[in-house]
């Protein structure tokens, strides 16, 4: 038996039926991604959930979902948007529980113009710091309360400290840093920052949590992998020294790309 990692997926109702033997027969890490809308979250999503659960008969692996993130930023300056944040946060949180979903996926508050413009302004980063504790205080205590993890993806973020030193301020087992390659690349490739894989390491064992893309370093592709230029054995070497064993969900826009892209890291040697 390999001792190599094993991959998962991120999927929604229409695409997990395809794949659900393929999920079931190794226990793979999944991510469903049908939650990120308000409309679904302001309606009745208690039908969604039953037919989820019923696909997920025999399902024993690791299960989170993709949080909401459309039009707003967990740091915002205005305490109304804030509070607006909080409740959809608290919405996906509901759904978390009403799953035995055990990770949600947030979206990282630094930006491209924050990374060139704090540095300037004595107190800005302890501001965003604590902008995001103002709007994340009670989701935090919700996540502790239902044993699930939220996960602080980057989105635009040039450096790769700024998301774990973020997680490390709450002092919470709940809180902890997610890694989207094909972000990164994009950062890396456009904007300079370091390469995919010193986000791993830099992260260190704080990092529970990766999606896997594939980029050109332009635009956010999410093709399957070997498809765009990122260096994977890099990525997998550094995810390799970790101990914190961080749930690997190939984020693709064509769901069926997941057992291509799957294929092509069992045939580097790079995963299962």
């Amino acid at each position: 038996m390999t001792d190599l990692p094993i991959v998962g997926a991120a999927l929604t109702l229409d695409s997990l039926d395809t794949h659900r033997d393929w999920l079931i027969e190794r226990q793979r890490d999944l991510e469903l991604q049908d939650f990120i809308d308000a409309e679904i979250l302001d309606g009745d999503w208690h039908p969604l959930v039953t037919r989820l659960r019923a696909l997920l008969d025999g399902y024993q692996g690791r299960m989170g979902i993709h949080g909401p993130f459309w039009g707003f930023t967990i740091a915002s300056e205005d305490p109304d948007i804030r509070a607006v944040v909080t409740k959809r946060l608290l919405q996906g949180l509901e759904v978390c529980e009403a799953l035995a979903a055990t990770h949600m996926v947030v979206h990282s508050p630094f930006t491209t113009w924050s990374y060139t413009n704090m540095t300037k302004d004595p107190g800005a980063f302890e501001d965003v710091i604590e902008r995001c504790h103002m709007t994340l205080a009670e989701a935090v205590r919700r996540a502790e309360s239902i044993g699930c993890n939220l996960v602080l993806e980057n989105i635009e973020d040039r450096d790769p400290a700024h998301r774990t030193l973020l997680a490390n301020s709450f002092g919470s087992e709940a809180v902890s840093v997610s890694l989207d390659t094909g972000h990164a690349h994009c950062a890396h490739i456009s904007h300079g920052a370091p390469p995919v894989d010193y986000y791993v390491r830099i992260a260190g064992n704080r990092l529970r949590h990766v999606h896997l893309q594939d980029v050109d370093g332009y635009a956010d592709r999410h093709w399957s992998l070997g498809e765009g230029n990122i260096r994977w054995h890099s990525v997998f070497e550094a995810i390799a020294d970790l101990q914190s064993e961080p749930r690997l969900i190939l984020e693709l826009r064509d769901h069926d790309r997941i057992r291509d892209s799957a294929a092509y890291l069992a045939d580097l040697g790079l995963a299962q």
